[in-house]
C-alpha cells in the first residue's frame, strides 16, 4: 500500500469514524427524523458546490459523471431507507449486522467485473471481518425467526451504495470527482427533501433546528470521507480498501467510545475487535 494512498484511507476512516461520535453525541429528538439527514446532505451538497474549481464543468461534464452521481444519490437515499425500515421490523443489531454484510457487494463486484483477486492471506483477512461482524452483532440462532428477506434487501442496498465509490473510480473521470461527488449530495438532498415533507406529512413532526445543526456537523466528515474514499481506491485494490476502511472505522469508534462515553464492551464485542485487529493484519500483508 503506497504511503499517500494509505493516508486517504485512514482519513477516511477517521471522518466516518466521527460522522458516528457526532450523531452520538446530538440523539434524535423525536421530531421529524429526516432533519437530521437533510441537513447532513445539504451540507455536503454545499461543500461540494464550493470545491468545484472549474463551475462550467457542471453543464458539459462527462456522462458517467452524471449517471453514476444521481444514482449514487438515489443509492444512498434507499440504503438509509432500508435500514431504518429493517430496525423497526428486526431491531437494530441485526439491522447493523447485515448491513455492514454489505461488504460483500462491492468484493463480489470487484472480483467478478474488475479481476481484483485476493491473495491467500487476504482472503483470510476477509473471511476473518466477515466473522467479526458476525460475533459482534448476533448468532446465527437470532436471526431464525426474523425478517430474512428484508434484512438481506438491507444488505443488497447498502453494498450497491458502497459500491458506487469503486465503479465511479473505474469508469468516471477523476478530474471531474468533485463534479460527482457533488452530484451524488444534491440528488439525495432533493430526495431527503420529498421523504422529509411526507413525513410531515403522515405524522405531523416537522424537522428542528437542533436536528438540522447536527446535520451541518455531520455532513463535512461525511463528504470528506466520501472523497478521501473515492481517492484512495484509485489505486488501493477495492477487495483491500472496502474491508479495511469498515473495519478500522469500527475500531476507532469503538475507541472513542471507550474512553470518551465509557461504554463497556461484551465478551462477543471484544472477540470481534481481536477479529478485526487480525482482519487488518492480514488485509496489509
Amino acid at each position: 500500500m503506497i504511503l499517500s494512498d494509505g493516508l486517504f484511507l485512514i482519513l477516511a476512516m477517521a471522518c466516518s469514524a466521527s460522522m458516528a461520535v457526532v450523531m452520538r453525541l446530538f440523539r434524535a429528538s423525536g421530531n421529524n427524523r429526516y432533519g437530521m439527514i437533510l441537513g447532513n446532505y445539504l451540507t455536503c451538497t454545499a461543500v461540494g458546490f464550493l470545491l468545484i474549481d472549474d463551475h462550467s464543468v457542471l453543464l458539459h461534464a462527462h456522462a458517467a459523471t452524471y449517471i453514476c452521481g444521481i444514482i449514487g444519490g438515489f443509492l444512498f437515499v434507499l440504503s438509509l431507507v432500508c435500514i431504518q425500515s429493517g430496525i423497526a421490523l428486526s431491531g437494530a443489531i441485526l439491522t447493523s449486522a447485515f448491513s455492514k454484510l454489505g461488504l460483500l457487494v462491492p468484493l463480489l463486484l470487484s472480483i467478478v467485473i474488475f479481476h481484483e483477486t485476493p491473495t491467500l492471506l487476504q482472503t483470510a483477512g476477509l473471511a476473518a471481518v466477515l466473522a467479526s461482524f458476525l460475533i459482534m452483532n448476533g448468532s446465527a440462532k437470532e436471526t431464525g425467526n426474523m425478517h430474512l428477506l428484508f434484512l438481506i434487501i438491507v444488505l443488497i442496498t447498502n453494498g450497491m451504495s458502497d459500491s458506487m465509490a469503486k465503479i465511479y473510480s473505474s469508469v468516471g473521470v477523476h478530474a471531474e470527482e468533485t463534479v460527482y461527488m457533488f452530484l451524488v449530495f444534491a440528488a439525495a438532498a432533493v430526495l431527503t427533501v420529498f421523504l422529509l415533507k411526507a413525513e410531515t406529512a403522515k405524522t405531523g413532526k416537522k424537522a428542528d433546528r437542533k436536528d438540522l445543526a447536527a446535520g451541518i456537523l455531520i455532513g463535512i466528515p461525511n463528504y470528506f470521507s466520501s472523497v478521501f474514499l473515492l481517492r484512495a481506491l484509485r489505486t488501493i485494490p477495492a477487495v483491500i480498501a472496502y474491508p479495511v476502511f469498515s473495519t478500522g472505522t469500527i475500531l476507532i469508534v469503538t475507541a472513542v467510545s471507550f474512553f470518551l462515553f465509557h461504554e463497556r464492551l461484551s465478551r462477543r464485542q471484544i472477540a470481534g475487535l481481536c477479529l478485526i485487529l487480525v482482519s487488518l493484519i492480514l488485509l496489509n500483508l
